[in-house]
């Protein structure tokens, strides 16, 4: 009898070092998986960091050339403005003359589509 709870002893002690080993084997993994999802987060945010470098550098050189455009077309804006303002002081005094000569000069006459009725 004695040999037998000797050996039911030896069971349990047995079967609680297996729980012992797969709950240690099950915290490893854990640990592991906890890890490679930092690592692979942190592989994730380099490459972020890079393609945002990446994307900011050719975001930068178009905008460069499209900031020289802006200013190109901005100086041509300026020019032709001020050739407007020109030939307006140039031709001001001609076009006034020639309004008020058309609003005082009135001609009365018939329009070539009245009819007479009698």
């Amino acid at each position: 009898m004695a040999s037998q709870t000797q050996g039911i002893q030896q069971l349990l002690q047995a079967e609680k070092r297996a729980a012992e080993k797969v709950a240690d084997a099950r915290k490893r993994k854990a640990r592991r998986l906890k890890q490679a999802k930092e690592e692979a987060q942190m592989e994730v945010e380099q490459y972020r960091r890079e393609r945002e470098q990446e994307f900011q550098s050719k975001q930068q050189a178009a905008m460069g050339s499209q900031g020289n455009l802006s200013a190109e077309v901005e100086q041509a804006t300026r020019r032709q403005v001020q050739g407007m303002q020109s030939s307006q002081q140039r031709n001001r005094e001609r076009v006034l003359a020639q309004l008020l000569g058309m609003v005082c000069d009135v001609r009365p006459q018939v329009h070539p589509n009245y009819r007479i009725t009698v």
